[in-house]
């Protein structure tokens, strides 16, 4: 849309040793005369690399880049992005390890069935209200402040859990580190996305779900190990576990980059230039999305430094989300509200929380067996992100999303019949291929979901939203997110004794189908545009389809009129 500039992949990181992770940088768009000139040059934008070595430091620096310094080198972003990214690490470490640590919280504190299924909701329900008042704070306070926020509650929360001498302490750390859970969930793809490159977004936002799928795996393999120790601290161990990364972050974030969006809203103009000039390649670049951004928050883009963007009160963002939105607004909220709302009805924390339970359902008796086994699942659910990463900025959302819910659907109709047939045969006499079948479809499940609609989910959602609502919009569906979750964990216990544990998985493969039509219709494709420009695809209509070719053309059309030097 630029003529001759290339976004900041340009500027991507190499690595000699490495081809096999490239992303490659909008081309330029036909019909655009200096596009066409530069190609027949030579001179064109080069195909970026993001070399293994820093896809590694932002996956890795999920956990271990706490205290990294942010220097002027384009690399220093990445770091800092990733220490964002590492917030959902001891979030997720407790969904692991509650996994496993509810068999020992019935066995020393003589809990029923219905206090394990509140004690596993209830830090969702408790998520609701920090995902909730979460925007509104880090429009007030910052990014980068409420990424310290929400670490330090959620320190609190896992120390309440990791010393409480009866259930109801318990229940209070629960609850304390749901808040914690709500803002940390709001605020990480929030900032991935508003600090990343239209190229590199859909990967670089996916991040935020490579860290809940470490935090789960090393929740699972933090049960398997603890389970050795004493039944009155192993639990509380794993509980406990979650204090430590939670303190780090609450501290090293403040060698972050502030994002340059939030910044340019409170008239930090200069401050705003400077954090994009480490991010893009070039000078010009920088102030091409400098000007793109000051255009989206309202400011003429020759306005003086210092001059804050119209702010809306808090009132007039919710009025003008639910009670008068514009058309594309209204067509904004349902695609990112929807899938928030079927991200959980995929059956994915039954299967995340009660897979213990799953396996002992299918035929496995050791205990042993059974934690050794719910490591396999962080294992698949972490690689399965990880080649997520790699494809959603290539292949695009859509495709991801709903190539992974046929996956879904698929692996929960077959693990409810093979459930169904083991919990239908006598005690000594299982059929083997059952068995069999149920173990396996929960790895081919967890697969799927990993692979698009769990990535997918964080990483449009936070994208669709125009500036002025992001942070907003963005807690909305957090809250959602979350209530669905909690109804979930809440209910699975329950439900599957009132109607079998294979109906309801056969429930939950009924539900994915009407997902996958919901995201068809009514999700259009962001791959590659500007977070400036996503709104404008929501202004043709209801259906996906249409947006898409109508957007297309305008876009390609202003592009044509840009390069001759004409206004449409």
């Amino acid at each position: 849309m630029y003529g001759s500039f290339t976004r900041c992949d340009d500027c991507a990181f190499t690595l000699d040793a490495i081809d096999t992770l490239t992303l490659r940088p909008e081309p330029a768009v036909a019909g655009s005369a200096m596009g066409e000139e530069e190609q027949r040059n030579g001179n064109g934008p080069k195909e970026g690399r993001k070399s293994k070595y820093a896809v590694a430091c932002s996956i890795v620096g999920s956990i271990i880049s706490i205290l990294m310094g942010y220097g002027k080198h384009p690399l220093s972003l990445s770091l800092s992005l990733s220490l964002s990214l590492s917030l959902s690490l001891p979030v997720h470490i407790d969904t692991g390890v509650m996994s496993g640590a509810m068999l020992f919280i019935k066995d020393d504190l003589k809990t029923n069935d219905t206090q394990v299924q509140v004690l596993a909701g209830i830090l969702n329900i408790c998520a609701v209200v920090g995902s909730l008042t979460a925007g509104r704070v880090s429009d007030w306070a910052g990014r980068r402040r409420t990424i310290s926020f929400a670490a330090s509650i959620f320190f609190v929360g896992s120390v309440l859990m990791g010393l409480a001498p009866n259930f109801a302490t318990l229940l209070v750390g629960r609850c304390v580190a749901g808040i914690g859970v709500g803002y940390a969930l709001m605020i990480a793809p929030v900032y991935a996305a508003e600090i990343a490159s239209a190229e590199s977004r859909g990967a670089l936002s996916s991040l935020p779900d490579i860290s809940i799928s470490l935090g789960i795996l090393l929740g699972y393999v933090a049960n398997y190990l603890l389970a050795m120790l004493p039944l009155v601290y192993g639990w509380r161990a794993m509980l406990g576990l979650g204090a430590l990364p939670s303190a780090a972050l609450a501290i090293g974030v403040f060698a972050m980059p502030e994002s340059p969006r939030w910044l340019v809203m409170q008239g930090r103009v200069d401050e705003a230039l400077s954090v994009l000039r480490r991010e893009c390649g070039t000078e010009d670049e920088a102030q091409v999305r400098l000007a793109e951004i000051k255009t989206a928050a309202g400011l003429a883009v020759d306005s003086a430094p210092g001059v804050p963007a119209p702010k809306s009160s808090g009132k007039g963002v919710w009025k003008e989300l639910f009670l008068h939105p514009t058309p594309p607004v209204r067509r904004i909220l349902v695609a990112a509200l929807g899938v928030h709302f079927f991200n959980h009805l995929t059956g994915i924390e039954a299967v995340l929380l009660y897979s213990p339970r799953i396996f002992k359902a299918a035929g496995i008796a050791s205990r042993n067996e059974v934690l050794a086994a719910t490591v396999g699942v962080g294992v698949t659910k972490t690689v399965f992100i990880l080649a997520a990463i790699l494809l959603v900025d290539r292949i695009g959302r859509r495709r991801l999303y709903l190539t992974s819910l046929a996956g879904i659907i698929a692996s929960l109709a077959c693990l409810g019949l093979g459930l169904t047939v083991v919990e239908r045969s006598a005690p000594h006499h299982v059929a083997q291929w059952a068995v069999v079948l149920a173990i396996t479809t929960v790895f081919t499940f967890v697969a799927s979901f990993s692979i698009g609609v769990g990535p997918v989910t964080w990483t449009y959602s936070s994208e669709v939203f125009p500036l002025r609502l992001r942070a907003q919009g963005t807690s909305v569906g957090v809250a959602i997110n979350r209530l669905i979750n909690a109804t979930v964990s809440m209910t699975f216990v329950s439900l599957y004794k009132a109607m079998t544990i294979g109906g309801a998985f056969f429930l939950f493969a009924g539900l994915s189908v009407v997902a996958a039509a919901f995201f068809y219709f009514l999700c259009p494709e962001t791959q590659g545009r500007p977070l400036e420009e996503i709104e404008q695809v929501f202004s043709h209509g209801w259906f996906a389809r249409h947006q898409e070719a109508t957007a297309t053309l305008e876009m390609r059309g202003s592009t044509m009129a840009e390069g001759n030097g004409t206004a449409i």
